[in-house]
């Protein structure tokens, strides 16, 4: 990121005097950190380039990737910039003093984590804090404490090494379900960013070799570097592969031979899965809720040369009972296994949020189990960590739905890897999973798919 701000443009105030170039950057970045950690609004929403937050989307396309990338490695490595942060401050803040924490947190992340100038980071931060009245007065704590985090940093970042970047209650759960010893590799695989995998049509191997990537256990083929947008690589425009990640693509692998068979994905946007079902030769029926999400994976359907007919609804309600030999089910969630790509995820939800989730989860579950036909399976999947969500929940189901059974998931379905296959029969996947030559092209999303056939 070095020089972005010295690329940036100069906007005006309201009072037409040029503000000093990269501070609408700085300041857009605080307010929209404050809006995930204060008030649990969604990164993403917040960074929709058509209907995300207005400031974010005013600026000029360097300065909102620039925004995106303090975002990103802020919420990433939240817990070791407030740990380093409070070493350097003799005092707690004053109360009500979130906007010059905020101030502090943004400036702080582009010093230990980004390739920003320190001394730019610095003077920006202060001209920040003069520009507004409530931090005004702070102005001389917060050069301090940046210049001297700026020297220190050598010294700091080790000192902070194991303070987890979550709040308290994500690892306390990480804990009970995982264990110390993998909550603390599930927490630093979460430090770092993740790859990009492709799900590719055919030939694994030659576009790994076209790409410069590698070939996972799943056939997905992982990128080693990604030079450019995503839309101007070979195979893009093609539609010879589409961007998932390896994790999710496994619920769609465990549906057996659907060739020819009507298979419904029943929360189908954005639509990876539903690409792989109507390439696995299905008659794909493609629910959701949004017409805007499944506007998107129409687009990206035709340009993948792949069918499926879509419809706009609720399948909870619309769907005709018995009418799939399978369903493809990978409901709303807490999203907790992708904090690789969303680090907000942990800052803006809670157990609150998760037992809501796993409630609806089964609800639809339940439904799902209705919709197939008798000897057809239902493939439940989510991207999220807790077993509230996923082992417990299929367990519940077991013991209170009739004429239902958990079809195991054995090895030969999941070669190279095994590990991700549980006692219960069913696939639990984490980010500390998939090791590579690499650390920055190991790991994976964090996935539970369980296949349940219906008997009667």
């Amino acid at each position: 990121m070095r020089g972005a701000a010295a690329r940036a443009g100069k906007p005006t105030s309201s009072s037409s005097v040029p503000v000093k170039a990269g501070l609408e950057t700085r300041r857009t970045a605080a307010k929209l950190l404050a809006a995930v950690i204060d008030r649990k609004v969604s990164l993403d929403g917040l960074l929709d380039v058509d209907n995300g937050n207005a400031a974010y989307r005013a600026l000029a396309d360097g300065d909102r990737a620039l925004a995106r990338a303090i975002l990103l490695a802020g919420l990433r490595h939240l817990g070791k910039i407030e740990a380093a942060l409070g070493r350097l401050i003799d005092k707690p803040l004053p109360e009500g003093a979130r906007s010059l924490h905020m101030v502090l947190v943004v400036a702080a992340t582009q010093i230990l984590y980004l390739d920003v100038p320190d001394r730019a980071a610095v003077d920006l931060a202060v001209e920040q804090a003069n520009g507004d009245p409530r931090n005004r007065r702070f102005s001389g704590l917060i050069n301090a404490v940046l210049r001297r985090l700026a020297r220190e940093k050598g010294a700091l970042l080790p000192a902070v090494a194991d303070v987890p970047d979550a709040p308290g209650w994500f690892v306390d759960r990480l804990k009970s379900h995982y264990g110390d010893a993998a909550a603390k590799q599930i927490l630093e695989a979460h430090g770092r960013e993740p790859p990009i995998d492709l799900t590719v049509k055919s030939d694994a191997e030659g576009w790994a070799a076209r790409l410069s990537g590698i070939v996972l256990p799943t056939g997905s083929v992982r990128l080693a570097e990604l030079n450019g947008p995503v839309s101007e690589m070979p195979g893009f425009a093609d539609g010879a592969w589409w961007v998932q990640d390896a994790a999710a693509s496994i619920p769609a692998r465990l549906m057996g031979a659907i060739a020819g068979k009507e298979v419904a994905d029943l929360c189908a946007a954005p639509g990876g899965k539903t690409a792989q079902l109507a390439q696995a030769g299905a008659n794909v029926t493609a629910y959701d809720l949004s017409a805007n999400r499944l506007k998107r994976l129409k687009y990206n359907l035709q340009r993948l040369g792949l069918q499926a007919e879509c419809r706009v609804g609720n399948f909870m309600t619309e769907a005709p009972e018995s009418s799939y030999d399978a369903i493809l089910l990978d409901p709303p969630c807490s999203s907790t296994g992708t904090v690789r790509r969303h680090p907000d995820v942990v800052w803006t939800k809670g157990p609150d949020d998760i037992a809501k989730l796993a409630d609806l989860q089964e609800k639809m579950v339940r439904r799902a189990l209705a919709l197939v036909r008798p000897g057809g399976r239902v493939v439940f999947s989510n991207c999220s960590l807790d077993p509230s969500e996923g082992e417990h929940l299929v367990d519940r189901v077991l013991s209170s739905v009739n004429a239902v059974r958990l079809e195991p998931v054995t090895p030969d379905d999941l070669p190279g890897l095994e590990g991700a296959i549980t006692r219960q029969g069913a696939v639990r996947t984490t980010p500390a999973m998939l090791e590579t030559y690499s650390p920055r092209l190991s790991g994976l999303d964090g996935f539970f798919a369980a296949i349940l056939v219906r008997t009667d």
